[in-house]
């Protein structure tokens, strides 16, 4: 077993590795560093989420501002929700370097004559040009807005399905076609409008305030020498070449690589001849891969631990689960300790760097689908998934087996910066750097491999919820 102070384990120190052994290492660590540099320039070029859930966030604050009590509607909605959100809609279509999505001129063109006088004609500035260059299916409904004819909340919904528009073009078009007001989306769901934007504005306050306060009390501790010491650092006895055959081996090169090129083309053949719907079929697909991506690591680390030594208590990994309570405090206090200090590199990057590239592609789906079976799939792989294969590979094995040689504070740095490299985002490469310092900092200080799994599940579940929130 690995100790922290650098004393020999029980069955003595770990011998030597083979030559092979430490060349195919070497050949594994070469190949993950090329995959991993082009992964992060590539990520330039990859499209951001950010955008997208600055305007959901405007556009659920522009629905939901009549519910909201006049008094704090300026702090939860804005002091002019929807002028807020036509010039955050037309300053991202005029920095896009793609020609702009119909829906979102569509968008455009009912803010801008939303601010109109009611009375007056329709502003066809917009809608003219439009009418011409969409298909067929949705062209009627630019007409009816170009004629200004009366229509009933049947046909409203007939012209508005072709665009599968969210619910703030529903709500435009629904005030703009005369009808019956009633039928509106930000009338008929006031209230739930409402919570959800108390949801992503006032939880996250309260969430940073506890944050900082409880950062607070932490470095007051240390400061008086309060702390209590961290256990002694137990984990598997691999040596420096296991760990980089399991990580640069079997995660990158086999796990990112090979599997997806044997695993994805059946899968595809499969969900096709089943004729399962599109996002539920990205839901499967990204919850099998990613599955798969956790078997080739999994059986060589089965491999690599001994059989015949006696294990510590606990085991190689150190889980410790229970008691369950305070392995969940544990994690609940770190995520909230960890937020604030990750928000603010997420604010420096956005200051800094006006443009520093894509997100994880789960989040835009998980944002977008609208299937329960698809969203299903996405949560089981960002919840229990994920969270439990990352962080025993991460904090489970590389923690305690660096920390033989760099001490604890060294492991943790080390281990946070492989974290965030290997999600292979140079947008969220800052964020999840202080991310995976918390997470290692938890398992550390704890001994509990458990507490940094709950703790990473509880943050993709924050993230996840936001997601949702947002979403129509």
């Amino acid at each position: 077993m690995v100790r922290l102070n650098g004393t020999p384990s029980r069955s003595g120190p770990p011998a030597a590795p083979p030559g092979w052994k430490s060349l195919l290492a070497l050949l594994s660590l070469a190949l993950c560093a090329l995959l991993w540099v082009g992964g992060l320039i590539d990520s330039l070029e990859r499209p951001s989420v950010v955008d997208s859930l600055s305007l959901r966030q405007l556009e659920l604050g522009a629905l939901a501002a009549d519910a909201v009590p006049p008094g704090l509607r300026p702090l939860l909605a804005g002091e002019a929700p929807r002028q807020d959100l036509k010039l955050e809609l037309r300053r991202q279509l005029e920095a896009s370097e793609e020609p702009p999505l119909a829906l979102r001129r569509l968008e455009l063109a009912l803010l801008e004559r939303s601010e109109a006088d009611p009375a007056a004609p329709v502003d066809a500035t917009e809608l003219e040009p439009l009418a011409t260059q969409v298909d067929a299916g949705r062209r009627p409904l630019v007409d009816a807005l170009l004629d200004g004819r009366s229509v009933d909340a049947r046909r409203r919904q007939e012209l508005l399905a072709p665009w599968s528009a969210p619910l703030m073009v529903q709500q435009l078009v629904c005030e703009q076609l005369p009808g019956d007001p009633g039928t509106c989306p930000a009338e008929e769901r006031s209230l739930g409008l409402l919570l959800r934007l108390l949801a992503v504005t006032t939880l996250p306050a309260l969430f940073l305030l506890a944050g900082v306060v409880l950062l607070l009390r932490q470095g007051w501790m240390a400061w008086r020498q309060r702390l209590p010491a961290a256990p002694p650092l137990l984990g598997p006895p691999l040596s420096p070449v296991d760990v980089t055959l399991l990580i640069a081996g079997g995660f990158v090169v086999l796990g990112e690589v090979v599997v997806p090129v044997v695993v994805q083309p059946p899968l595809q053949i499969v969900l096709e001849r089943l004729a399962t719907p599109r996002a539920l079929s990205q839901g499967i697909e990204v919850l099998v891969l990613y599955a798969a991506l956790m078997a080739t690591p999994l059986l060589l680390l089965g491999l690599m631990l001994p059989r015949r030594t006696p294990s510590p208590a606990g085991g190689w990994l150190q889980w410790q689960w229970r008691p369950a309570r305070s392995a969940f405090s544990g994690a609940l206090v770190s995520l909230l300790m960890v937020l604030p200090v990750v928000t603010a590199s997420s604010w420096v990057i956005d200051r800094v760097w006006s443009d520093p590239g894509g997100s994880n592609p789960l989040l835009d789906l998980v944002l977008t689908s609208a299937d329960p079976l698809a969203l299903s799939c996405f949560a089981l792989t960002a919840l229990v998934v994920a969270p439990l294969f990352e962080e025993l590979l991460f904090r489970g094995v590389l923690l305690p087996v660096a920390g033989q040689r760099l001490g604890g504070a060294g492991a943790v740095i080390l281990s946070a910066a492989v974290f965030a490299i290997a999600h292979l985002s140079l947008a969220e490469l800052a964020p999840l750097f202080v991310l995976g310092l918390g997470l290692g900092w938890l398992r550390w200080r704890s001994g509990r491999l458990g507490s940094a799994i709950l703790m990473h599940a509880l943050w993709n579940g924050l993230t996840f919820m936001n997601l949702l929130f947002l979403a129509d």
